[in-house]
């Protein structure tokens, strides 16, 4: 099933209404959450760098997270076409070549702004952009994979954001418990995208994207996610004490056995309830990240 041109004759430019819905804002929250995370954890007062504060959320949310979407509906368009019709691209409400154009205009616009933030910030701003278009893009297209895929996905938005923050306010290499509990949260981000797969189980098993749903099922490929969501947080909690830190490790454990219950209702019902976790056991997911996170900022002289 492809996207037809009598839909994209419909009009010849794109409303503004509808480019804001191409770039998502509601998937902008990850990474400015977690480049506050970074922010935090680097232990650089805010009011000694708020450009760089500022402008690093502005990077990590609307420039290259909104070019990461209008990048993957462009690449996704015949996808989008059986999974959600109405989308801004299969419905010609962005018409003609304007989707590819408006990616590739946000990829210049995340270059020139991550040129701001230092040779650290610049980095990861060429690193973010080259991993959004090899997750969408032909011939590359790791969103074939449910296991290149989402860790891609789930790094760019928990662990590079987070790296670039203590980055560019240390205005150098992170520390390595920093970049280790990156690393971990990271890690079980890929729990987190899988489970923001099931919306196109249909969509992918007919255009051949061998997401986890996919290749698993339902029931398994949620039961996978969930491990991989826990895994991780346990081995945060455990380094958390052992760095001296309890009172923070036993909150970060509290939220996980929050997530723990919330797993049990997901697994009740994994294609319908995914929405739902995404609204409660997520959230408890990234509350732990800025626990974690100034968790470091206190224990930095120590470590």
């Amino acid at each position: 099933m492809s996207v037809t041109h009598d839909l994209h004759a419909v009009r010849r430019m794109p409303s503004p209404r509808a480019v804001l819905t191409l770039i998502k804002p509601i998937t902008w929250f990850p990474p400015i959450w977690a480049y506050l995370c970074g922010a935090v954890s680097s232990g650089v007062p805010f009011s000694s760098a708020p450009f760089q504060v500022m402008l690093g959320m502005l990077l990590a949310g609307p420039i290259v997270c909104g070019m990461s979407q209008a990048a993957n509906d462009w690449c996704d368009r015949h996808v989008d076409a059986i999974n959600e019709p109405d989308r801004p691209i299969p419905s010609g409400r962005i018409p003609g070549r304007w989707g590819l154009w408006i990616a590739l205009m946000m990829t210049a616009l995340s270059l020139w702004v991550g040129s701001f933030l230092g040779a650290w910030g610049f980095g990861a701003t060429v690193f973010g952009v080259l991993a959004a278009w090899a997750y969408s893009a032909e011939p590359i297209r790791l969103k074939r994979s449910g296991v290149w895929g989402p860790g891609l996905v789930g790094l760019c938005y928990e662990g590079l954001p987070w790296f670039t923050g203590a980055a560019v306010l240390s205005a150098g290499a992170p520390s390595v418990p920093v970049v280790l509990l990156a690393g971990l949260y990271a890690f079980g981000a890929h729990g987190i995208m899988t489970l923001n797969d099931f919306k196109a189980l249909e969509g992918d098993r007919q255009m051949g994207v061998n997401s986890l749903p996919v290749t698993l099922g339902p029931e398994r490929a949620a039961r996978v996610a969930c491990l991989v969501m826990v895994l991780p947080q346990l081995v945060v909690i455990a380094l958390l004490a052992y760095w001296g830190a309890p009172l923070f490790a036993l909150a970060i454990s509290a939220l996980l056995l929050g997530q723990i219950w919330a797993m049990r209702v997901l697994l009740s019902d994994p294609k319908g309830r995914a929405p739902w976790y995404n609204g409660t056991g997520v959230l408890m997911y990234v509350s732990g990240m800025m626990i974690a996170a100034f968790a470091l900022r206190l224990m930095g002289d120590v470590l």
